[in-house]
This record gives structure tokens, sequence and C-alpha cells, in this order.
């Protein structure tokens, strides 16, 4: 058991066996943390065999309330384009588990085929966690002598730069640190990197992640084997689900964002965002874009958020491809409460309504060479799934307020349903036990973040990173 573990590990360092002050309170914070995980999932399944049991009793109720629609000339229309969306989903689905098994991660090239690659880490107010990522990048099994290593202080407010100072003290040459005057974003912060490095190969990594000691060759290995390979999006997992239950929940769904959509999106050579946690690019494609992407602008607006997807956009954009490595592990840390966590949906959101009209501009020319038909299938459900945002956003208001049990009663079912496959996939991947996240998860994104894509939409011109001043996770 893990309580026991930490206990075992806890009686070792301490003197006497006796807890300190701060142990035990680490200790009981662990066990009222799992006790609240169990009510939770005990909640979700209660939840869950409420949905199958009124999907019975009221599945006459069901038949009458489509049979109303039916027969008004608004409903059959809305039936019609609801069977319609919801065949081209059922077959994109089909197809994306199609390309899925067509994926394959590409395997490490040996040290002497390895390109040059400068590491780049922007920092803003990250305090000690940043100097837990360099540490684990300055482990990477990689050449020391292919790998250029710049961190990058945003203007910060607190200790980070003192922490950087510490990192370079350890690590000496094998670091380069520079300090922005001011706070100018992460993009800019990017920027100068850009400019500073020399590496064939450019990886981005953010200042609260760590990544594994394979991590980089991995992700730089595609470039070696695929010349045609622009950028590779690597493998996402969260660094913190064991301190709440937002990041377990979330670690279910970057499993299937990632391991499964970005697997598939990377079989037809078209990753469409390369996360800014880990992601690594052709210097030659970068420079071709660097100032357009600088200066990008929207609405007449400089683009302070979603430098990672407009980034992977004006790649794409060259011809170049855009691959996943599954084998490249980065753990991030997510939010913890439910405000930071709507605040990055809402950055995430603005950024994909931006990036997608970007992304219409090109998709349906000739971009590249060869099959274009996968990568506008991508494009057409992302924009499908913007486009039909308020459509459905209405139908679900009238059936709320028309049929609240019915409304209530179908969500749920359609949650079981529709969240099994996660919940299989993960257990596949990983945990069995973690996996059952993947229904609260639902849940709370159904109820309770149900309308942050449209008011994204809306708001798609705002500016701000939402998430900067929000405390850090400790």
């Amino acid at each position: 058991m893990k309580i026991q573990k930490i206990v075992s590990e806890l009686l070792k360092t301490s003197k006497n066996n006796i807890f300190s002050s701060r142990q035990s309170k680490y200790i009981a914070s662990i066990k009222i943390s799992d006790i609240w995980s169990i009510l939770v999932l005990m909640g979700t399944f209660l939840l869950m065999i409420d949905a199958v049991y009124l999907g019975v009793v009221l599945r006459k109720d069901f038949m009458q309330f489509n049979t109303e629609r039916m027969s008004s000339t608004l409903g059959f229309s809305f039936m019609i384009v609801s069977g319609a969306l919801l065949l081209f989903k059922a077959s994109f689905f089909i197809y994306t588990l199609f390309r899925y098994f067509k994926y394959k991660a590409v395997a490490s090239v040996t040290d002497n085929e390895l390109p040059t690659c400068t590491v780049i880490v922007p920092a803003y107010n990250e305090g000690k966690q940043v100097w837990d990522t360099l540490m684990s990048l300055a482990k990477s099994d990689y050449p020391e002598k292919k790998l250029q290593l710049l961190a990058i202080d945003d203007g910060s407010l607190d200790d980070t730069w003192e922490w950087m100072l510490d990192a370079k003290k350890q690590l000496g040459d094998r670091l380069e640190i520079y300090q922005q005057p001011k706070n100018k974003g992460k993009r800019h912060a990017l920027y100068r990197g850009f400019n500073l490095g020399t590496g064939e190969i450019f990886v981005t990594v953010d200042s609260d992640s760590i990544v594994k000691p394979d991590t980089l060759r991995n992700l730089v290995s595609p470039f070696v084997t695929n010349e045609k390979c622009g950028a590779v999006a690597g493998n996402i997992r969260v660094l913190n689900k064991d301190k709440a239950l937002l990041p377990k929940m979330l670690d279910v769904s970057f499993v299937l964002s990632f391991e499964f959509v970005r697997s598939a999106e990377s079989s037809l050579n078209s990753v469409l965002c390369t996360p800014g946690a880990l992601a690594a690019y052709r210097s030659e494609a970068v420079f071709a874009c660097l100032p357009e992407w600088i200066n990008q602008t929207f609405m007449g607006q400089p683009s302070d958020i979603g430098e990672d997807r407009a980034m992977t956009n004006m790649i794409l954009k060259q011809g170049y491809h855009v691959l996943f490595q599954r084998n490249a592990y980065a753990y991030t840390n997510v939010p913890e409460k439910y405000r930071g966590l709507y605040k990055m949906f809402i950055r995430w959101g603005r950024s994909n309504v931006r990036e997608n009209i970007e992304m219409s501009k090109y998709v349906f020319k000739n971009f590249r060479k060869g099959s274009k038909t996968g990568t506008r299938l991508l494009f057409l459900s992302q924009s499908l799934e913007i486009i039909m945002t308020y459509p459905f956003l209405i139908f679900m208001l009238f059936f709320v307020c028309t049929h609240p049990i019915l409304f209530v009663s179908s969500t749920f079912l359609s949650i079981l349903v529709l969240s099994t496959f996660p919940v299989i996939f993960y257990a596949n991947r990983y945990e069995t036990k973690e996996s059952f996240w993947a229904y609260t998860y639902s849940i709370l994104y159904t109820f309770g973040l149900f309308w942050i894509t449209p008011y994204a939409i809306a708001t798609a011109n705002k500016r701000g990173w939402l998430t900067r001043d929000l405390p850090k996770t400790k």
C-alpha cells in the first residue's frame, strides 16, 4: 500500500522512530486525500448506477421525447443534423482507432547519429521547481558535447533567478542562464532562446516539468530517421497527480489525449499541437517562421497565448511532418484547484479557436507533398466542435428547462457509455484502479466546465495568460 510505504520510509529517516510534526502532518494529509478519493469514486459509481437505472425506467419517456421532436420542423431538422454529426463522429472515432493501431514510436538512434540539440526552459515565478527541471535535463542520456541547455527567467518576482543561479553553480558550463529585463511573456522568452540557440534541433521544456533520462534522445530521433520531420510532440503525464483529485483526473485525460489522439495524428504526419511542456523543432523550420510567430496578432492584438499551437501550425503550413513520440515522457504540474483548471482551459480554448482559423487558410491548399486527407479530417473534426458549440448549448439549456430529469439521466448514461473507452485505454496502458477517474472527470467537465468552449469562442480576442498569477503548487 502507498501509505504503508511512505510511513516505512519516514520511519527509517526519523531519529528514534519519532515523527517530526511536519512528517506527521504529511502522512495525515495523505490519509485524508486517499479517503476523499475513495469517497469521490464511490459517488461517481453511484451516479453511473443511477444513470443505468433511470435509463431503463425512463426509456418510454425518451422515446416520447424523440417522437415529439420529430413531429416539428425545427425538431426534425435538429434530429437530422444531430444524426449526421453523430455518424461523422462515430466514423471519425473508428478512423482514429485505425490510425492509432498504425502508429509506432521511433526507436532511439545512436549517439553518433544524434543531432546537436538546444533545450530552452522559459520560467516565470517558478521557484525551486525550475531547479528540479534543470537537474532532470542535466541527467539526460545525451552526449554532453551535443547538448546546449538554456534557462531564461522571464522577469520573475520570486526566487526563480536564485534557483537558476544555484543550478548554474552546480552544472557549470553545461547550463547558460539569462534574465529578461522585465516580464514579457513566454513567447518572448522562447524567442530569445531560439536566437541564442546553436543546435540543429530546438527542444522546449516548461519550467514545471521533469523529464526521464531517455526523453531527449527519444524525442529528437525522428528528425534523424525522417528528413521531412519538422516538429515532434512529447508524451505528457501529470507530475502532481498524488496531491489532489483534479490532477488524478487530468492524468487519465492526458493519456487519452496524447497516447491515443496524438498517436493517430502522428500516423498521419499531422499532430496539431506540440505541447509547451515538451516539444522539439527543426531549427530550419523555426527560423523560417520565427518573424511571423513573434509578431503574430489576432484581431489587431499581439498574441501572447498559444505559442506552441501557433508554432506547430506554422511548421505544418511549411509542408513538414509533425510527429508524436510516445516514448519521450515529461511529467508536468497541473492545476489542483478548479480556478486554475478553468483558467488553463480558457487559454487553451482561445488558442484553439485562433489556430483553427489560421489553419483554415492553408489546409485545403496544396501545402505539402503526399496525402493531405487525414490532416483535413482532423481539421474538420476540430472545426465542427467549435461551430456546433452554440447550437448544442442552446439545445442543452432547452432540454434542461423542459425535461430536467430526462436531461440528467440521459447525460449520465452518455457519460457512462462514452467514458468507458478512456477507462479501458488507461487501464490497458497503466493502472486499472486509476482509470476510473475518467468517469469522474467526464462528470466534472460536463457539469462544471461545459461553459469553457462557448466562453473561449466569445472571448477569443482577449489576451492574457490567466494562470500566471495563481499560487504555485507546493
